[in-house]
């Protein structure tokens, strides 16, 4: 009865050790790769899986994880897994020196996203899948910035990493690995450069800044000049016009005085026609009386001497028959 008692375990015992061997539960995202006696079988997805055990074994992979020392810094490990994963990942590679096309060196940080599409290309195509991405990003990363100016990788960061996830994407295809997206974190050069880029920086924003201030004076003396145009301009109709009104006020005052003077002539020449006497002589008469008026008017100037032409005694005797024609 013993003996069939330890029997009866060491079967139990194998049993379960057969069935946990056998049983793999794989997580959602994870994939693992099994060989049978060596030779690739299939490939574990998520869910409840069994296997020979003994027979059938995983193949393990190196993976890359970051982890923190003792004294906080981060530092990057590797460790053999059987398990692969198939979330997208990240990789932060360590600065690296990058000499540009107008030699200039200068220190790139990048990062890479990518994701296992192929668990067993990435365990099969290649020894060391992570150490391999990080090198090719690296050679990658010189080839592409050695083609460019220090200008050229400051401004054209998104264009440098599309062309890097293109090439790198490529080169990974036969890993079974699928490259999402490649970014530059920083970008350092030299201090010297960067003092020369500030100073440059600098006098283009001076620059920039005289040029507006300059356009701006410019303006203002367009609009200033235009607005002293239109006001002269304005000035000039307004004058204009006021000269017009006035000569047309002048002309009608010289048409209303003629035409009074017209009406006094002819009321003038009916009275003495009435007494059949010559009218042109009472006009001339008028005439010279108020022509001797102004000149004996001595009010401004009493020293003034009046001469009377010789023939005035003349036309003052006429002065009575004037008298006599008011009063017919």
């Amino acid at each position: 009865m013993e003996g069939f008692s330890f029997i009866s375990v060491t079967l139990l015992i194998l049993a379960m050790v057969v069935v946990v061997r056998g049983l793999r539960i794989i997580k959602q995202s994870e994939a693992m790769v099994i060989e049978r006696l060596g030779r690739y079988r299939t490939t574990l997805t998520a869910g409840i899986n069994i296997i020979i055990p003994f027979i059938d074994r995983p193949r393990s992979s190196i993976w890359r994880y970051v982890k923190e020392d003792a004294m906080g810094e981060r530092m990057i490990a590797y460790k053999m897994l059987d398990r692969i994963d198939l979330r997208e990942t990240v990789f932060d590679f360590p600065r690296q020196s990058v000499i540009t096309r107008d030699n200039v060196v200068t220190e790139i940080n990048a990062l890479i996203y990518f994701q296992v599409v192929d668990p067993v290309k990435s365990v099969y195509e290649i020894n060391n899948l992570p150490n391999a991405i990080e090198k090719l990003t690296q050679t990658t990363l010189r080839n592409v910035l050695g083609e460019l100016d220090l200008d050229e990788c400051l401004s054209s960061r998104d264009t440098i990493n599309t062309k890097l996830r293109a090439i790198l994407d490529e080169a990974t295809n036969k890993w079974g690995v699928k490259v999402n997206r490649v970014e530059l974190q920083d970008i350092n050069p030299p201090q010297d450069i960067k003092e020369a880029m500030e100073k440059q920086m600098r006098a283009e924003r001076s620059r920039r800044a005289q040029i507006i201030e300059a356009e701006g004076t410019k303006t203002a003396a367009i609009l200033e000049a235009e607005g002293r145009k239109g006001a002269d301009i304005n000035q000039a109709e307004g004058e204009r016009q006021a000269a017009i009104l006035e000569a047309e006020g002048r002309a009608v005052a010289r048409l209303k005085v003629a035409e009074a003077e017209a009406e006094a002539i002819r009321k003038v020449a009916e009275a003495v026609a009435k007494t059949k006497a010559d009218p042109t002589q009472y006009l001339i008469a008028v005439r010279y009386v108020e022509a001797l008026e102004k000149m004996m008017d001595t009010s401004n100037d009493k020293s003034r001497v009046v001469f009377m032409p010789y023939e005035a005694s003349g036309m003052l005797g006429s002065v009575g028959s004037i008298k006599e024609l008011l009063k017919d």
